[in-house]
């Protein structure tokens, strides 16, 4: 099989054979080229040791030389190299204590996750593929090298890759693959939240969201998102709905565009149904309250896994204002809405609505979809009349009021948000002049008003 290097790449290889070494392309790279995917990172594996490979070139940083790492910098672009390696003993259930360097390419390949990703090539040996990591690509399954066990004992992280790779590539996970993740799913609580983050993340935006039933079939999820487990076993009895709670949050989140604060929306928009549900004399399950309740569950989830504070604010509010519905479709109410909710809620608003109903019962569904659709217009009618929503819009600003005389302090925000309110109601009243004229009249007067 030939695969394409970029001239880099290539030119590395050739100047560690040159100086006598082996040298190949290794890893995601080769997999990603097999698949006629276009790799991010090429990665190099040699036979040189770390300061061979700083001899032969001139621009290095030592990345992580003690475990054989060294970034060339070729015309400021970075590709790590790394000697041919045997990894010690793993005592954290993710990094090994220490490496042995080894001149044996095979030795190398052996010690990584998965067949697909302990391939190597270049141009003069072709694919070196000892563990037919090839045949796996063509079969479409993950599968551990050699004793996945072993494996998954060394590194508690490659559990969740395993199930992240099957997301992105449209594999299955082999069975013994499967057994030793259900067997060492435990082991994940030893691996630190950013790292969990990181392949949640990829897994949910992948072509394949719906594997997160194999995290929690495998008992992944009873880990790193019990939440979610719990969602896999709520029940919801009710003709808007089918299947369970993390059945519906399955189907709507492949009903959603992969965006990493939407596909975490989807996710999380009904987390809270467990403790909201009732039943009402006819066996009927209600969740009033969830959406509230669930954004702050999502805030403390979020946290728990070290998401960044603009993700946690642009999610939680769109689990919170996920089941908002205006009506009537009028203008004024959507302006309302809009106020109700956050500016910033919209437009993406109407993806998580249209994905939560797609992943509902057939009940009333078309109906559903054309109230969105509906909604939506009248949304975008708003901000191509470009009506004012918010208090940045607001034609008038506290410095127009500390002018007008009044001190400065929290009434100043009060009397704009009276003001904001009126031009909700009427957009024509978003000028200076008539909410001025206003508020020297004293409509937005207060009897703790200091002026």
């Amino acid at each position: 099989m030939k695969i394409r290097l970029p001239e880099k790449v290539s030119a590395i290889i050739r100047e560690l054979k040159n100086a006598g070494y082996d040298a190949y392309a290794v890893g995601g790279c080769v997999r990603d080229s097999v698949l006629g995917r276009t790799p991010q990172d090429w990665d190099i594996t040699t036979s040189a040791r770390p300061q061979q490979v700083k001899e032969v070139f001139g621009h290095t940083i030592d990345t992580g030389i003690q475990h054989g790492t060294v970034t060339v910098m070729l015309e400021h672009e970075g590709f790590e190299v790394t000697t041919y390696r045997i990894d010690g003993e793993y005592e954290d259930a993710r990094h090994p204590k220490n490496v042995e360097f080894t001149s044996e390419l095979r030795e190398d390949l052996k010690r990584r996750d998965f067949t697909i990703n302990a391939m190597a090539y270049n141009d003069e040996a072709g694919l070196v593929d000892a563990f037919d990591g090839l045949e796996d690509i063509r079969r479409g399954v993950i599968r551990c090298v050699g004793n996945p066990e072993d494996r998954f004992t060394e590194d508690a992280l490659r559990m969740l890759r395993a199930v992240r790779f099957a997301a992105q590539l449209g594999f299955g996970i082999e069975e013994n693959t499967r057994k030793a993740i259900v067997k060492l799913a435990p082991n994940l609580k030893r691996i630190s939240a950013e790292r969990i983050q990181a392949e949640l993340v990829k897994l949910l935006v992948s072509p394949h969201p719906e594997e997160m039933l194999a995290v929690y079939d495998t008992g992944i999820a009873d880990v790193i998102l019990p939440e979610f487990s719990r969602m896999m076993e709520c029940q919801q009895n009710h003709p808007h709905h089918r299947g369970t709670v993390g059945e519906h949050t399955v189907w709507s989140l492949q009903a959603v565009p992969p965006v990493k604060a939407l596909r975490l929306a989807m996710l999380l928009h009904d987390v809270a149904k467990p403790l909201c549900r009732t039943e009402d004399s006819r066996g009927i399950h209600h969740f009033h309250g969830h959406p509230v309740k669930g954004a702050e569950m999502s805030r403390q989830i979020l946290r728990r896994l070290k998401f960044d504070n603009d993700t946690i604010r642009r999610v939680c509010l769109l689990v919170k204002c996920h089941d908002d519905r205006p009506y009537p479709l009028t203008e004024k109410v959507v302006r309302r809405a809009i106020l109700r909710n956050g500016e910033e809620a919209y437009p993406d608003l109407f993806e998580v609505s249209r994905a939560d109903i797609l992943g509902q019962s057939d009940y009333m569904k078309k109906e559903k979809l054309k109230y969105v659709d509906e909604y939506r217009r009248i949304y975008e009618e708003i901000c191509r009349k470009r009506q004012c929503l918010s208090l940045k819009d607001l034609a008038v600003t506290g410095s127009d009021l500390i002018s007008a005389g009044m001190k400065p302090g929290r009434e100043i925000g009060d009397v704009l948000q009276k003001m904001l309110n009126d031009v909700i109601e009427d957009p024509e009243a978003n000028r200076k002049d008539i909410l001025m004229e206003r508020f020297g009249q004293g409509r937005y007067r207060q009897t703790d008003c200091t002026y």
